[in-house]
């Protein structure tokens, strides 16, 4: 009898086939099964064979399945847990206290510094969240003949000795609703969220010692802050200190929301005295000062407008009418966002009259105008255009028109190209070009740029290749080529060659090596050259124990030829000296409390570490290329709560914090001018996986 070949009876014999498989395996009989399947897979008739003999149950299929059980003699003893928590009674917290040694030649002058600083963070159980930031500073200084002017000189004084103490109280609550943080010791002046979103004028903040407080109820929108305390500089290199000045400084501020959708804001900034604790060796304005400020907003789906008004009255404001006397001055700008479909429109209007300040310091001034920007992105275009008209309210300042247009596109996963332009038309026209294009590949990510400019200066042009490689976990490295003819600062032009490395390893997981390398060589008496060097040591010696060292050596920084600034055609810019400095810092940190506590969750819940970089991005492409110099000093905050600062590297370290959503701020207030952080890449959203590393990159740009 024949069988018929159709799926059904195949699949059905397949079956039998199987479990006279396992069955005959039982019993030894392996290779008959085989070939029986064999011969049904062939599709040809097979004789039914006699059913096996039944297989002796064995003793192990009889017996019921039983868990195997271990007892606590036979377990092998875990090995240490360094991050553990001390054993003890009370809320989480954390102690930290370092020792620092340094030497640093600026300018001429050298110095040693020595400096002990300490703190913690606590977590109470009614009080908030407590954190305190204490530094002693001494420094052995050998004043010499400062080439520059750019320190300040303090005479013979021989050892200076300063300090720094900051206490924090977060996250108070109180009845109504209301959250409190209050602050004591050396802090910034506090502002409120309607004047640090300003898309074109920046108001800066003002050290003082003294207490601030803060009192926000998110039910209402209602915002009060309050500060008052004595004025000052900060001291230093390595490590903050803070000088007391005779000077006071008084804030006061106010938000609220009075309708759906609509804001209001109302600040005062006060100082009265000196304001710097050694002489005013900057040629800052320096004496007595009342501003108030006052907004309004309205914040719709797609729109959002915001009226700024600004009225001070300063001594020492240069208005380039009456020299330093008592200035009053006025201001008011418009700012305005809409979305239209992948359009972003943002427009203004400005008129900021001469000797404008906010608290003592001056911020853009005699300039009235408008300005317009486009943008899109959809798919694989992004492009955004944009123009300005200023003119000079008293005719002494810059009157012309700016123009920039910036263009990329994104032919496919691992290639893209673009460029932007800038134009400046004024008493002094120039233009500045760019062209890029960045691959991605096996090898790496690359990115080849051209960048040229024109003005009463000359003509300068510069080739560059910046190439990232693609190394395992615990290694990176970049570097950067670039050649071109520059001259700075409106000098001659001269043939200029940079090469730069950035990368680093970690050796194992208690040592990391960290650093950036640049040298330049150019020809002519005007060209800039030397060895720039950052290198940065991390070693954790043992349980709580870390040793960090560095050595810095910079030959000097220029103005790029490539930067067009709209408010002024020769923007003020500080020329940095020499400076060589080495430094070795020890650490402690102890953690306890019962139980274990995470940043930004509830105690005993996962957690992973949340690391980054703060840079100066010269091509604003979004990567750190070996050639962009690190943003030190600059504070990192973690969901408005937590704070550290980025070292000499630019890098900043949350150790411990929960599982899921945070939020990371980047506050500009140490960022040098003209370099801002767009507002988009100040504040990020990130999320935080379970023992897993989240890293970011910000970078700060300025305008081309």
């Amino acid at each position: 009898m024949k069988i018929s070949r159709v799926p059904a009876t195949a699949t059905l014999a397949l079956a039998i086939a199987g479990v006279l498989a396992c069955r005959a395996a039982q019993a030894g009989e392996t290779l008959d099964a085989l070939a029986t399947l064999a011969a049904i897979e062939r599709g040809g008739a097979v004789a039914q064979a006699a059913p096996p003999a039944p297989v002796a149950a064995t003793a192990a299929d009889a017996a019921p399945y039983r868990d195997r059980v271990l007892s606590s003699e036979q377990l092998q003893p875990l090995p240490p847990d360094e991050d553990e928590l001390d054993v003890g009674d009370g809320r989480p917290y954390s102690l930290y206290a370092e020792l620092l040694l340094g030497r640093d030649d600026r300018g001429g002058q050298r110095h040693d510094e020595q400096a002990l600083s300490f703190g913690g963070h606590w977590d109470t159980v009614n009080f908030g969240s407590l954190s305190l930031d204490a530094t002693l500073l001494r420094n052995d200084r050998d004043n010499g003949d400062a080439d520059d002017g750019f320190l300040l000189d303090r005479g013979n004084l021989g050892d200076d000795s300063s300090g720094r103490v900051t206490l924090w109280q977060r996250g108070l609550h109180m009845p109504g609703g209301w959250r409190v943080d209050n602050g004591l010791g050396v802090l910034d002046s506090p502002a409120l969220p309607m004047q640090r979103n300003q898309f074109r004028f920046f108001l800066p903040g003002l050290p003082f010692a003294g207490a601030s407080s803060t009192w926000r109820n998110d039910l209402t929108g209602l915002q009060l802050q309050a500060a008052l305390g004595r004025s000052g500089t900060y001291s230093g290199y390595r490590v903050t200190g803070f000088d007391i000045a005779d000077g006071h400084v008084a804030a006061l501020g106010a938000q609220w929301r009075w309708a759906p959708g609509w804001s209001g804001a109302a600040a005062f900034l006060g100082t009265q005295g000196e304001r710097f604790a050694h002489g005013n060796r900057f040629g800052l304005p320096d004496g007595d000062s009342n501003a108030l400020y006052a907004a309004t907003a309205w914040q719709g789906d797609r729109e959002s407008v915001q009226v700024n008004l600004l009225g001070s009255e300063a001594e020492g404001i240069p208005t380039g009418t009456d020299g330093d006397a008592r200035t009053r001055a006025n201001g008011v700008w418009i700012d305005g966002n809409a979305t239209r479909g992948r359009y972003q429109h943002s427009y203004g209007m400005f008129r900021l009259e001469p000797g404008l300040a906010w608290g003592a310091q001056p911020i853009s001034n005699d300039a009235q105008g408008g300005y317009y920007r486009l943008g899109y992105q959809f798919a694989r275009w992004s492009w955004n255009a944009g123009i300005d008209r200023i003119d000079s309210v008293s005719g002494n300042s810059f009157d012309g028109t700016y123009a920039t247009g910036y263009a990329r596109y994104q032919a496919s996963s691992v290639l893209s190209y673009g460029g932007s332009l800038n134009l400046r038309h004024s008493d002094e026209d120039a233009w500045s070009a760019q062209w890029f294009v960045d691959r991605t590949t096996r090898l790496g990510q690359t990115r080849v740029q051209y960048d040229q400019s024109h003005g009463d200066g000359g003509d300068n042009w510069q080739f560059g290749i910046d190439h990232a490689l693609p190394l395992r976990v615990g290694s990176r490295l970049s570097a950067s080529l670039q050649h071109g003819r520059i001259g700075y600062d409106d000098g001659p032009a001269t043939s200029t060659t940079t090469f730069a490395l950035n990368g680093g390893r970690d050796l194992g997981d208690r040592l990391s090596v960290d650093a950036n390398v640049r040298w330049t060589e150019g020809s002519g008496n005007e060209a800039q050259r030397g060895l720039d060097l950052n290198l940065g040591l991390d070693w954790r010696i043992a349980p709580r124990w870390s040793l960090s060292a560095g050595y810095y050596q910079n030959e000097g920084a220029r103005r790029s030829p490539f930067v067009l600034d709209p408010l002024a055609p020769d923007p003020q810019f500080i020329e940095l000296p020499r400076d060589r400095s080495l430094y070795v810092t020890l650490r402690y940190q102890r953690h306890g409390g019962r139980p274990q506590g995470v940043i930004g969750g509830a105690p005993g819940s996962a957690s992973g570490r949340v690391t980054g970089t703060v840079y100066l991005d010269e091509n604003a492409d979004g990567v750190r290329s070996a050639s962009e110099q690190p943003a030190a000093n600059i504070t990192v905050l973690l969901d408005g709560r937590y704070s550290v600062r980025t070292d000499n590297l630019g890098h900043f370290e949350f150790p411990r914090v929960a599982s899921g959503q945070h939020t990371v701020t980047v506050v500009t207030d140490n960022l040098a001018l003209p370099w801002f952080i767009d507002p988009a890449d100040a504040q990020r959203r990130i999320n935080v996986g379970l023992r897993s590393d989240e890293h970011i990159d910000v970078g700060a740009r300025r305008t081309r």
